[in-house]
């Protein structure tokens, strides 16, 4: 049945922390279903999961996981999972292995947050050049999230390692690379990009130990911002060590050629210090 299904799913996917996992759990949650607790977890990198659940042995995963492990879905279940696709959704099969049976098709519809588009267009006003999409999820659905989203260029169907190739691809023909992730199979990526940058909100630790850069909340408009504001900031840096140095030499220049007393010396370097200081706390009102 339906809810019996879910709730085993669910029970093993809490172990999980994929944003696939965390939506089959909440809607097992919406129907008041009891999880059980669940032995012998394993998470499979861009496969799948599987673990113990009620005695249950379970394999949730998309096709790949089964096909690397030389198991036959029958085609009635393939067909079922390519309308799935074709509609958007990502189709994880629930395979039982001391029967060997499949216990069903799970269909997780990804939705297009309400700020990608605008962070996307905040991407390209401060001067990124492409905005390419990675994802695990199938072409049919990666196609359509892309679209709406309105980025560049997408690639579907990887595994972490496939992401880290296609990165160094994009290092190759644009240059410079920031990675933006959350997830387990994002943190190779985040390690090889010029600058990793983790959602911390929703990320998982091993993403965040990874990224050079943490946003502390899921808000993807502070990636925009966040770039934004170390442009300002280079640019400040570089006008105080422009300003600092200059006043160096007028100083060393006047002890020397204009016997510039010691006080007016002293007042002179700490007021430049002084200057230097309160140009960078401009950095506190930056606004995008």
């Amino acid at each position: 049945k339906e809810d019996e299904m879910l709730r085993l799913v669910a029970a093993l996917e809490s172990r999980s922390e994929h944003p696939l996992a965390k939506a089959i759990v909440q809607a097992a949650h919406s129907r008041d279903l009891n999880l059980p607790p669940s032995m012998d977890f394993r998470a499979i990198p861009g496969q799948g999961v599987e673990g113990t659940v009620d005695s249950h042995h379970l394999w949730i995963g998309n096709e790949r996981m089964f096909i690397e492990r030389d198991v036959i879905i029958p085609a009635e279940i393939l067909n079922k999972a390519g309308d799935m696709q074709g509609e958007g959704q990502t189709a994880m099969f629930v395979y039982e292995v001391k029967t060997q049976t499949f216990l069903g098709l799970l269909g997780v519809a990804d939705t297009l947050r309400e700020d990608a588009v605008e962070m996307i267009k905040a991407l390209k006003a401060t001067g990124i050049e492409h905005v390419v999409m990675l994802t695990g999820d199938n072409t049919k659905v990666a196609a359509k999230i892309a679209a709406r989203a309105g980025v560049d260029e997408f690639h579907a169907d990887l595994l972490p390692q496939d992401k880290v190739m296609v990165l160094k691809s994009l290092q190759k023909k644009y240059g410079p690379v920031a990675m933006v992730g959350d997830g387990v199979n994002d943190a190779p990526s985040l390690a090889t990009a010029d600058i990793g940058i983790a959602m911390g909100g929703a990320g998982t630790d091993v993403a965040i130990e990874t990224a050079d850069v943490v946003l502390m909340s899921d808000d993807l408009r502070k990636i925009p911002f966040s770039i934004g504001l170390a442009r300002q900031a280079r640019k400040v840096v570089w006008q105080n060590l422009t300003f600092a140095l200059a006043v160096i030499v007028l100083l060393i220049a006047s002890a020397f050629g204009a016997n510039l007393p010691l006080p007016l010396g002293v007042v002179g370097h700490e007021g430049s210090t002084v200057l230097v200081v309160l140009n960078g706390l401009r950095l506190l009102g930056y606004r995008a």
